[in-house]
C-alpha cells in the first residue's frame, strides 16, 4: 500500500517538510498493517526498522527485571517510533502492542542517518519527539514517587484525554479501547485499585465506564479534583 505524501504531510512532524524531502522519504518506505494485540516489535529484538504510525493505536510496555509489565507510553498516528538509532540503541527497549488494528510506514534503521542528513525538518521533528517522550517520562516518575495513587490515575486519564480525546455531548471520550488494568500499567498500581478508583469515580459522575471505554463526562470536574488532591 503506498500512502500518499499529503497524510504524512497532515502530522505536524512533516507539515514543513519540503515535497521533495517527503516524497525520498516515501519511496522506500513499506507500509505493514497489525491486528488488535500484534506487535510490531518485541522487547530486546534487534532494531531492524523505524517506523511512521499512520493510523490506529500503540501501547509500547516493558517487562522490568522482577517481571512486571508497565505501560511506558501510547503511540499515536503521526507519531515516529522504533527509532532505536537515534537514541544509541541496538535493540528494542520495549514492545509496541496494538490496541486496535494499526497501519504504520517502515523503514531500514541503516536508512536513519541519511534521511537526517537530507532533511533538517526530520532531525528537528526527531528530538522534539525525544524531547516531548523524555518530559512526559519525568512527569510520569515524579508522579510516581510523590503523589498518592488517585492523583496518579486523574493526572494519566486527563493526559489521555488531551491526546486522543473526542468530544462526546458534554464529555470527552478516549478514542481508542483502554482497560482498567492498562491504567494500572500506566501508574504502577494493581487493577484492584484502578477498578476502585473509577467506580467511585463513575459514582459521582466524572466518568462512565464500559469495555475498554472511557468517557470523561465532567472534565473540569476530575481536574479539580486532581489539582484538590495535591
Amino acid at each position: 500500500m503506498k500512502i500518499d505524501k499529503s497524510v504524512v504531510k497532515s502530522f505536524p512532524t512533516f507539515e514543513k517538510m519540503p515535497d521533495g524531502d517527503i516524497e525520498a522519504l516515501l519511496a522506500p518506505a513499506v507500509s505493514r498493517r497489525i491486528r488488535s494485540g500484534d506487535a510490531f516489535f518485541e522487547q530486546g529484538g534487534p532494531a531492524t526498522h523505524f517506523f511512521l504510525l499512520i493510523n490506529g493505536r500503540l501501547k509500547v510496555t516493558q517487562v522490568t527485571p522482577d517481571g512486571q509489565q508497565i505501560i511506558v507510553r501510547v503511540v499515536h498516528p503521526g507519531d515516529l517510533f522504533g527509532f532505536a538509532r537515534a537514541l544509541g540503541r541496538a535493540d528494542y527497549p520495549g514492545t509496541a502492542i496494538g490496541v486496535m488494528e494499526s497501519l504504520a510506514l517502515s523503514w531500514p534503521t541503516e536508512l536513519w542517518p541519511q534521511f537526517i542528513d537530507r532533511s533538517p525538518h526530520l532531525a528537528v521533528g526527531a528530538l522534539n519527539t525525544i524531547g516531548q517522550r523524555l518530559e512526559e517520562a519525568h512527569t510520569r516518575i515524579r508522579e510516581m514517587s510523590t503523589q498518592e495513587v488517585g492523583r496518579r490515575v486523574a493526572h494519566t486519564v486527563i493526559r489521555l484525554s488531551k491526546q486522543a480525546g473526542r468530544a462526546e455531548g458534554t464529555g470527552i471520550r478516549i478514542d481508542f479501547p483502554i482497560s482498567r488494568q492498562d491504567i494500572a500499567e500506566m501508574t504502577g498500581t494493581t487493577l484492584h485499585t484502578v477498578s476502585r478508583i473509577l467506580s467511585s469515580w463513575e459514582a459521582i459522575g466524572l466518568v462512565k465506564g464500559g469495555r475498554q471505554k472511557l468517557l470523561l463526562r465532567d472534565p473540569g470536574g476530575l481536574q479539580a479534583l486532581a489539582n484538590a488532591l495535591e
